[in-house]
């Protein structure tokens, strides 16, 4: 693939170390190849990885980049709104998870109150075939970028090359921008879910919850992923129930071979003083870019904090991940969990994963690899035909 003077290709295939490749074959006419919007160090394209779908991430960031590198990602360094669908023609699946600083309860909140202008932005964007950028239109830069996957998917379609699947993810206050975007691509053909999903509902040690959107064209039964585990209700048994597992714990994710309690950094109850707590037998709080400021309080009254490849675990990243570059926190933080992606991008793309070769996975070395075993999507319909048949 060809780079622009606006972004460099920082990786075009994977290294001989990293041996995370399909076990299963997609049968269909065309076999799903990603692109991956503000793809971060790597959460959507690991749980991707995983699923034996190949990726390409565009990302901005240096440090991000880093990382991406290290682990073997397919990455073009630039911005976003400096590419559009016909610099990667091969791409049929089109995800990303805009910069939430804007939007999310831990910041200033300028995009949140710029939600209105955010809602007629994609009005605009819709009524115009060009689907031009909003540069310069918001008070804080980023917060035009959420508006960046509609552009993307309104000029695949211009083009005549729809993508076969959009997956979006970002803070749960950004729903109502999706569910205009969802608007927007079911008058243009698309089938289109939206909702908040709980990471802890779907195997993540952490009660994180995200805003998703998902939508397949032609197919009007899109549904987003049901829970495989319980939700987090404090003080509450963890316990299996009916078709639900228990919920995931720190304490099993980190194995530290002790209790602990991690002390946030954040203040509770709107009380900068109340620091807020989860014990090690509980998932954890949304892993913020500040993870590493949290501290824990050992069994035997001694503190410590996090590595970085613990705050990796508990948003479902392998053991040995290469985190790389610097502020590794702001990257752990900023990425959707690679197990939740798994969960959202299977159903976007009809595949079925089993939950326990799933976990096999999620606790496996990422350079040695080991993927998903799954049925291509026509072998799930021909077992359909026949159930229908029967």
């Amino acid at each position: 693939m060809s780079t622009s003077a606006a972004g460099s290709l920082v990786l075009t295939e994977m290294p001989a170390s990293i041996t995370a490749m399909p076990l299963r074959e997609l049968r269909t006419d065309v076999e799903p190849r990603i692109i991956d919007l503000f793809a971060g160090p790597g959460g959507l394209d690991v749980g991707a990885t995983w699923l034996g779908i190949p990726t390409t991430g565009i990302e901005l960031d240096t440090n991000a980049c880093a990382t991406r590198a290290q682990a073997g990602l397919n990455t073009v360094q630039g911005d976003v709104r400096d590419f559009d669908p016909g610099d990667f023609p091969d791409a049929t699946v089109l995800t990303g998870g805009p910069p939430c600083q804007t939007f999310t309860v831990a910041g200033k909140g300028s995009g949140r109150k710029s939600l209105d202008e955010v809602i007629l932005g994609v009005k605009e964007m819709a009524a115009r075939p060009d689907a031009c950028t909003h540069r310069g239109k918001f008070a804080d830069d980023r917060t035009e970028l959420v508006l960046e996957p509609l552009r993307w998917a309104l000029l695949a379609l211009r083009d005549e090359r729809p993508f076969e699947a959009i997956v979006l993810e970002q803070v749960p206050a950004v729903l109502p921008v999706w569910r205009a975007f969802q608007e927007v691509l079911c008058e243009r053909g698309y089938g289109v879910d939206v909702g908040v999903l709980r990471s802890e509902e779907f195997g993540v040690p952490q009660t994180r919850r995200r805003a998703i959107l998902i939508a397949r064209f032609g197919d009007p039964t899109v549904e987003l992923p049901s829970p495989t585990h319980r939700s987090f209700r404090k003080g509450e048994p963890n316990q299996t129930a009916i078709g639900l597992r228990p919920w995931v714990s720190m304490g099993e994710a980190l194995d530290r071979g002790t209790t602990f309690t991690v002390v946030s950094n954040y203040g509770s109850g709107g009380d900068p003083r109340n620091r807020g707590e989860r014990h090690s037998d509980e998932p954890s709080a949304t892993v913020t870019g500040k993870i590493m400021r949290n501290r824990l309080r050992l069994a035997n009254g001694r503190w410590s904090r996090l590595t970085h490849q613990e705050a990796g675990k508990l948003q479902t990243f392998p053991y040995d991940f290469p985190w790389s570059g610097s502020d590794i926190g702001q990257q752990i933080g900023n990425a959707i969990p690679p197990r939740l992606a798994v969960h959202v991008l299977a159903k976007a793309l009809m595949l079925e994963v089993d939950e326990h070769e799933l976990d096999e996975t999620v606790n496996a070395s990422w350079v040695e690899g080991r993927p998903i075993p799954l049925a291509s999507r026509s072998e799930r319909f021909d077992a359909d035909m026949v159930g229908a048949a029967d």
